[in-house]
Order: structure tokens, then C-alpha cells, then sequence
């Protein structure tokens, strides 16, 4: 700490000789002014000013430079890192400057003297020129240092492109100026305001609108474009995107607004811009009051915590101070991680994690028994569509009877919510996946009736980035050169990303009053084919010459598009604009509960009928029979 403070005082500590330096060049600025200011008011002849003018300023000169030097200082022109000005020094020295030329008048009648009226008006303006010109010249110079060395070192400048020409612009420019590490050269700035056109941001030229990118691009040879729009949305963004990622440049986004305000802008702040940028909706809000009144001070589980849902979940929950936080999961490796994460983060955080599998029912019960969790989210499922398709009894194993010793277990020990994560494959399944979703579903449905524990589920569309979606594959086929492969041209899925998952998880256990399926407005649906397309550019790279996309033909099990409820659930809007509720189905309780006795049965002994007794539960489901 000693370090660190002594560092603090050496960088806040102002060299005397570079303030002696400056109160040097103020003195002969001062003289340089008052002498130049009769010049110009006599044409430009000296022999033709009057000699009392001259004695009148030597007599002055003494007071002149002592009121002069202590209105500087007021206003903090000694002591301002200069290589670092910018308008608000050069305001300061033209307000004190100001004040300086009104004095002159002021002395000349305390003096009994008097001077040509013209003269203070001459004197601020030249006193204005020399000093702030001594001033500014050490950012000058340090901008042609920082050029030099640049060169020197053998640094590649990378021609860049601003999009938007406000204030976010003009921050990321003066960094880019000023900065000894930064090897970029904004050549060309791009704003949709025609009035801009033509004009020049910090000596930059705005030379159009979105559509000159392509032209701009070629005209300026642009290596990457910078887009600096905090204000924008994505349904803004979209469009913006689409015409930059066609010109094969690099390209990074500036994230938001509030980093506009907190004045917090600068080329660290970048990223890669991320396919979810193109998704042309904006993202899900939630209302974070109605979650930490709910989360906060109760014991919370979470199962299946180190997935990409699930310790996702664990990151949000543990913003809202839950009295307890349980992780279960069968993964060590994953919940290790997020275990970790969270311990560096949130360090009072109460964080137990414990391993195990929702399929051990007595493991399952050992750890309600003993912390009596308020509230669980069920996150632990097998979700891989064509793996499961080959392993049917483990789809089911694991997500229909893992759920119900969950399930059971929030109920006999006193939960107040159980929130399962449920899927759109669940509606109308064509695979054994989305049908043990459904019997999830039915499964809480069902013991809602009789419990006094709140149970829901959520349901949403394919998530952005989460393990074993197609994101990370495509990436992995990208960076070894593709091609990227595609199961057919026309495939549609409704997208999210993982932070909007978890928070929809969380908005609905806020909302739960038992019995609910909650869904998800994830807008319009969105091509495979066009997200590989999206990727491939995004990365770089020419769909088709650098990166080809094969199609491979439908997986067993696999839709061409995915819905989002079933014909008979209705939809009732909640709170939240984006999330809807589905009516629940009406079915036989004691028929189910026997249903499912026939299915644990026929799991436990393999039974090669195990589709025909999942198609009795969820007669939406439909499969290809074999032979």
C-alpha cells in the first residue's frame, strides 16, 4: 500500500521547473501582447506609436504580470497536464485570458495613464494566441512523438472506420490521438445526419451515410470499422451490421449507453461484435426488483449449475444476496468453474456446491433433508437431440424421473418455488428429447394440484453459445478452415442468448403462482443457414471462396421449425411484455402417475417399446417407427 500511495503522490506531484517554465513564457507573452497590440493599432509602425504608450507598459508591466499569473493560477493553467488538453483547458485559458484583457483598463486609469481603446481588445487576442499555443504544443508534440514511435517500432497502422459521429466517436478519437499504444488511424467517419457530411470530427472527415460503407471502405483501404453507437439498439444495430459485415473487415461495437454517461469510453471498452448483435430484437428486460424480493435472504438451488443455463443462473442469483447458495451437479469439472467464479466475485456469498446426480433419489433427498432449500431451479437435463435419440432410456432416466425426484423432494420438504427449464421441443415433439420435456411439464403440472409448493416451467428456443449448441460448432469448423455444415437450407429456430434465458428464468419464478408454463416472445425466427453465413463474415472471412457451408440432410428426431406452444395452450400476457403464459392441458392425474410407473419400469429393463410407452403419455409425439 505504501507503493501504491507513493506512486499516487508522484503522479499528483507538478514539476517546478515545467510551472517556472510556464510562468516564463506567460512574462514574455504578456510583453509580446502589449507590444504587438500598439503595433497593429498603428499600421504596423512602430515609429508611429506614441512613446508614453511605451512607458505606460513598462510602468504596468510589474502589476500587469503579478495579476496575470494569479488569475492563471485560479483557474489552474499551472497545473494541468497539458499533453492531455482538451476543450475544457482551452475554455479555461480563453475565460482567463478574458479576464486579463478587461483588467488592462482597470490599471491604466490606477496608473493615471491611459492607452488607445483598441488595445485590450488586441491584447486578449495575442495573449489568448501565446499562451494557450505554448500550452496546447505539448499534446502537439506528443501526438508526433507517439506517431514517431510508432514508426520507429514497427507498429502496422490499421486504417479504421467510425461509425457514428457523436460524442462516443469523438471520445474513441481523442483516445486514439493521445495514446502511445494504440497503432490504429481513424481515416473516415460514417453518420446517417446528412448535415454532417463534408464536415471533419477532430480532423477526420464524415464522408457519408451507412450505405457508402462498401465505397469507403475500398476509397480509404479500411482494415476494421468501429461501430460507436451506445445509444442504438439492436433493431437499430441490425441493418448497420448487415452492410459491414459484407465488406470483410474487422469489426468491434461499442457496448452501451451507460458508458457514454459515466464517461467511461475508450478502445478497451470494445468488443468483437457477436452474432446475438444481429438477432434484430432488442434484449429481454426484467424487472430486478420483483426477483430480489423473491431470491433474497432464502436458500436457493440450483441443479445442473454447471451448465451454460445454470451457472449462468448462479452468476444472476448471486447479484441479489441469497441467504444460501446450493450448486448441484454431476460434472465436478464445470461446477469447479463457476465454483471459482463466484468465490472471487462474491466472496460473503454463502456458496455450498455438491456433486451428484438427480437420478439418485436418496442423494437427492439427503440434500433437502439437510439445507431445505426455498427455492430450486431444475436446470439438470440431457438436452443433445441426436444423442438422446440414440440413448432414449437415458432422456428419460435422467430428465422425466431426475425431474420427479426433484420434483417430490421440493414438495415433502416445504419448497415455496420450483422452476423447471423446459424447451419449445417439448410442443408437438418429433424426438424423444422434447417428449421427456413434456412429461416434465406434466409432471409439475401435476403435483402443483396437490402440493403447496409453487411449480412452473419455462420454456424457450435454442440458446446462443450454450455447450452443444450450434454457435461453438460452427466456430470450431471456422477456425480449422470449414466447411461449415448445415443439416438443411430452410431449418428455422427462434434464438436467445444465455444471459436472457436465466433472466426469463428468474422473471417467471417472480411470477409464479403455480401450475404455469411460461413462455417466451423471442421475435421472428432465424435461419441455421443465415447464422453460418452471419459467422463465417463475422469471423472475416468469404461465405463460399474462404469458408464453404455443406448441407448434411435433417437429424433423426430433427424439425424444420421449432414452436413455441401447443394448439390447445392459450397465451396470457404477464407483467412483461416478452413473456406469456400457456394454459395448462387438462389430463387424468391418476392415469399419468400410472403411465409413468410403466415408463420407470420399462426404462429399468431397456425395453426396446420405450418410444410407444413415451407416446402414450404425450400423444403429440410423434417418431419413426423401426421396421
Amino acid at each position: 500500500m505504501k507503493k501504491l500511495r507513493d506512486v499516487r503522490v508522484g503522479i499528483l506531484k507538478i514539476p517546478v521547473t515545467r510551472i517556472m517554465l510556464l510562468i516564463i513564457s506567460d512574462m514574455l507573452a504578456i510583453l509580446l501582447a502589449s507590444v504587438l497590440s500598439l503595433y497593429v493599432r498603428y499600421d504596423f509602425h512602430f515609429m508611429d506609436v506614441p512613446r508614453e504608450f511605451w512607458e505606460t507598459i513598462l510602468e504596468v508591466f510589474p502589476y500587469n504580470a503579478v495579476i496575470t499569473l494569479l488569475i492563471f493560477y485560479f483557474f489552474r493553467l499551472y497545473n494541468s497536464v497539458w499533453r492531455y488538453a482538451s476543450d475544457r483547458e482551452l475554455v479555461n485559458s480563453g475565460i482567463a485570458v478574458l479576464i486579463c484583457a478587461v483588467v488592462q483598463p482597470v490599471l491604466f486609469w490606477l496608473s493615471g495613464r491611459r492607452l488607445p481603446l483598441s488595445y485590450p481588445f488586441f491584447y486578449g487576442l495575442f495573449l489568448l494566441l501565446f499562451t494557450a499555443g505554448v500550452r496546447f504544443s505539448y499534446r502537439i508534440m506528443r501526438m508526433l512523438q507517439n506517431r514517431r514511435l510508432n514508426h520507429r517500432i514497427g507498429l502496422a497502422r490499421v486504417n479504421c472506420m467510425i461509425v457514428g459521429a457523436g460524442a462516443a466517436a469523438n471520445a474513441m478519437m481523442k483516445e486514439i490521438e493521445t495514446s502511445n499504444y494504440l497503432s490504429m488511424n481513424v481515416a473516415c467517419a460514417i453518420d446517417d445526419n446528412p448535415g454532417c457530411h463534408g464536415k471533419y470530427l477532430r480532423g477526420v472527415p464524415i464522408v457519408g451515410g451507412r450505405e457508402s460503407i462498401p465505397d469507403n471502405v475500398q476509397k480509404y483501404n479500411i482494415d476494421e470499422i468501429i461501430i460507436a453507437i451506445p445509444s442504438a439498439g439492436r433493431g437499430e444495430l441490425k441493418p448497420i451490421l448487415e452492410i459491414c459485415k459484407e465488406t470483410g473487415c474487422k469489426m468491434r461495437i461499442l457496448p452501451g449507453m451507460y458508458q457514454l454517461i459515466n464517461g467511461d469510453v475508450n478502445v478497451s471498452k470494445l468488443r468483437e461484435v457477436q452474432v446475438e448483435d444481429l438477432l434484430g430484437r432488442e434484449p429481454i428486460e426484467v424487472n430486478v426488483d420483483e426477483i430480489i424480493g423473491y431470491v433474497s435472504g432464502k436458500i436457493v438451488l440450483v441443479t445442473g449449475g454447471g451448465g451454460s443455463i445454470g451457472s449462468e443462473l448462479c452468476r444472476q442469483i448471486a447479484q441479489h444476496t441469497p441467504r444460501q447458495l446450493l450448486i448441484f451437479d454431476i460434472y465436478e469439472n464445470n461446477v469447479y468453474e463457476i465454483q471459482q467464479e463466484l468465490k472471487q466475485k462474491y466472496p460473503e456469498l454463502d456458496l455450498i456446491v455438491l456433486i451428484g446426480s438427480v437420478r439418485n433419489e436418496a442423494r437427492v433427498d439427503s440434500i433437502f433433508q439437510k439445507y431445505h432449500p426455498d427455492i430450486i431451479y431444475h436446470a439438470a437435463a440431457h438436452k443433445h437431440v441426436p444423442l438422446m435419440e440414440d440413448s432414449p432410456h437415458e432422456a428419460i432416466k435422467n430428465n422425466v424421473f431426475g425431474t420427479l425426484n426433484v420434483a417430490k423432494a421440493a414438495d415433502l420438504y416445504g419448497a415455496r418455488r420450483f422452476v423447471m427449464i423446459s424447451t419449445d421441443k417439448a410442443v408437438n415433439p418429433t424426438n424423444i428429447m422434447g417428449a421427456s420435456k413434456r412429461i416434465c411439464e406434466m409432471i409439475i403440472q401435476n403435483l402443483n394440484k396437490k402440493s403447496t409448493t409453487n411449480y412452473v416451467a419455462v420454456r424457450f428456443g435454442n440458446v446462443l453459445g450454450s455447450n452443444g449448441s450450434v454457435i461453438p460448432l460452427f466456430k470450431k469448423q471456422i477456425e480449422h478452415g470449414g466447411p461449415v455444415t448445415v443439416t438443411h437450407p430452410d431449418i428455422i429456430r427462434y434464438f436467445m442468448t444465455i444471459p436472457e434465458a436465466t433472466s426469463l428464468v428468474l422473471q417467471a419464478g417472480a411470477y409464479a403462482r403455480g401450475g404455469e408454463i411460461f413462455v417466451l416472445d423471442m421475435g421472428e425466427p432465424m435461419k441455421i443457414l443465415d447464422l453460418a453465413k452471419n459467422l463465417i463474415q463475422l469471423s472475416g472471412y468469404k461465405v463460399g471462396e474462404d469458408i464453404k457451408i455443406e448441407f448434411t440432410g435433417l437429424r433423426p428426431g430433427e424439425k424444420m421449425y421449432e414452436e413455441l406452444l401447443m394448439n390447445e395452450e392459450g397465451l396470457r400476457e404477464t407483467a412483461n411484455k416478452m413473456i406469456y403464459i400457456g394454459k395448462p392441458i387438462k389430463y387424468n392425474s391418476d392415469v399419468f402417475e400410472h403411465q409413468l410407473q410403466e415408463l420407470y419400469e420399462a426404462c429399468l429393463d431397456e425395453a426396446s417399446d420405450i418410444r410407444e410407452k413415451v407416446k402414450e403419455i404425450v400423444p403429440t409425439y410423434e417418431y419413426e417407427r423401426m421396421g
